[in-house]
This record gives C-alpha cells, sequence and structure tokens, in this order.
C-alpha cells in the first residue's frame, strides 16, 4: 500500500487518515480504490470492532473529488467519466454507508463534495470547530456524484438539502449538526479524543449486536415500516441465536458487566 492513507491502530480501534495535505485530501481514483481494499481488511480483521476516519494536516478533512483527474475522465468521454468517477465514489460511499462496523469521521477541516458525501455516508460524525462544509459541485456544472442527491435529503430534508445543493454555499459545522449530518462540534484539540471517546463507548457492547442495528438501519431507512419492521425481525433473529446475546442477559440478571466474545 502506498501512503494514500495511513492506518493506525488504538486497541480495538483503526485509525484511517487521508494522506493528501498538499491537495486537501482530495479523493483520487488512487485513495478511493485504497480505502475500499482497506475496508475490506478491516471487515476481515476480527479484532477491529470499530474505525475512525480523518485527514491529514489542519486544512482539510477531504476536499472531494481530485477535479484535475475527474476532468480527464470527462474529456474521455461519458461512459469512461461515469465509470471512473461516479461509479467508483459512489461504490465507497455505499460501502461506508453498509459497512458492518461502526465507523466515526472526524472532520478536521474542509468537508467539500466527496469529503461531504462521506459524512454523509458513514454512522456518525464528529465536527472540528475549525470545519467547514460544502456541496459545491453545482460550481463546475454538475451534480454531486457520491450520493450527495440522495443522503443530504434523507439528513437535512428536502428544502435545506436542495439549498445547499443548489448555491454550493458553505456552511458551518453548527448547521451541519442542526442538519443532521454531524453528532456533535468539539474545539479542535479534542477532535479525535472525542472520537474516539465515541467508539470507545460502543465498544463496551457487543460487535455483532452493533453490526445487527447498523444493517437494520441502512437496509431500512429507505423501505416502508413495514418491510423495514421485517428487516429488524430478521435481524434479531440472527443474533437471538449468538453467546453474546445470552451473555448479556446473564450479566443483566447477575448485575455484572458482561463480557462479549463477538460469536
Amino acid at each position: 500500500m502506498s501512503d494514500l492513507i495511513i492506518q493506525r491502530r488504538e486497541g480495538a480501534i483503526a485509525l484511517l487518515t487521508f494522506n493528501r495535505p498538499e491537495k486537501l485530501n482530495a479523493l483520487n481514483y488512487a485513495l478511493n480504490d485504497q480505502l475500499l481494499t482497506l475496508l475490506d481488511n478491516i471487515e476481515r480483521d476480527q479484532s477491529v470492532h470499530a474505525l475512525v476516519l480523518t485527514g491529514a494536516g489542519e486544512r482539510a478533512f477531504s476536499a472531494g473529488g481530485d477535479i484535475h483527474e475527474f476532468a480527464r475522465s470527462i474529456k474521455a468521454g461519458v461512459d469512461v467519466a461515469v465509470t471512473d468517477f461516479c461509479k467508483r465514489g459512489q461504490a465507497m460511499t455505499a460501502r461506508l454507508e453498509s459497512f458492518p462496523k461502526p465507523i466515526i469521521a472526524a472532520v478536521n477541516g474542509i468537508a467539500f463534495g466527496g469529503g461531504c458525501e462521506i459524512t454523509e455516508a458513514v454512522h456518525l460524525a464528529v465536527a472540528s470547530e475549525q470545519a467547514v462544509f460544502a456541496k459545491p459541485e453545482i460550481n463546475i456544472g454538475i451534480p454531486p456524484t457520491f450520493g450527495g442527491t440522495q443522503r443530504l435529503p434523507r439528513l437535512a430534508g428536502r428544502k435545506r438539502a436542495l439549498e445547499l445543493l443548489l448555491t454550493g454555499d458553505r456552511f458551518s459545522p453548527q448547521r451541519a449538526y442542526e442538519m443532521g449530518l454531524i453528532n456533535k462540534v468539539v474545539p479542535h484539540d479534542r477532535l479525535l479524543p472525542e472520537a474516539f471517546a465515541m467508539a470507545e463507548r460502543i465498544l463496551q457492547h457487543s460487535p455483532i449486536a452493533a453490526a445487527r442495528i447498523i444493517t437494520a438501519v441502512t437496509r431500512g431507512i429507505n423501505t416502508t415500516i413495514d418491510e423495514g419492521l421485517m428487516i429488524e425481525r430478521e435481524q434479531f433473529a440472527r443474533m437471538a441465536v449468538t453467546n453474546d446475546v445470552h451473555e448479556g442477559l446473564d450479566a443483566w440478571i447477575a448485575r455484572r458487566t458482561p463480557n462479549y466474545s463477538g460469536t
């Protein structure tokens, strides 16, 4: 692996850092592909139970897609551009959204375009007071292509999302919090500690219960309530045969701390 993404471990938490600070951590094709490979590795690694994403440097989480690279794909024709850029980016955000281990974005600065779409897609997000968000794709004559026209309206509501999508205006972390795009705004020097603290609270619980919850929410949110309830029942049924559910019940009855095995 190249160093487009730096991987570090802290116990059961993996930290992935987008590492193109000189390009404001723009998401070129190689970085996108490397992220997908790392996610595959982390999913298989049973010692990792949560993931934090952030950006290198003091300026940016990610400024979005690499426009110079994308422009070359556009010049090669619409089929190339759709495959190289749109499908690749959508596959990445869909993978983040449905990933079975909790992913927390630690938004340390600029989160424009694809950087904002990553924030929309992951399960949880903490933002620095220095963070700034935008949906600026309209400034280069395109709609968002990594899922932003679909996820932002679901998070923020149609009119608030359309205002941001149609103007390209920047917005503050406080507004992102009010719209439901992020969970918390924190002082800049507390960003990673707060993200890790959130992950540690999740890790107190069964990792397979967390996976079942993520699956139920991700699959159910875009269905009818009846279909969603069926998905919820399916996920409960998968959990009910595990050792962790028996450990959780036994610990609760005995008033002790559970010791989950992840099985």
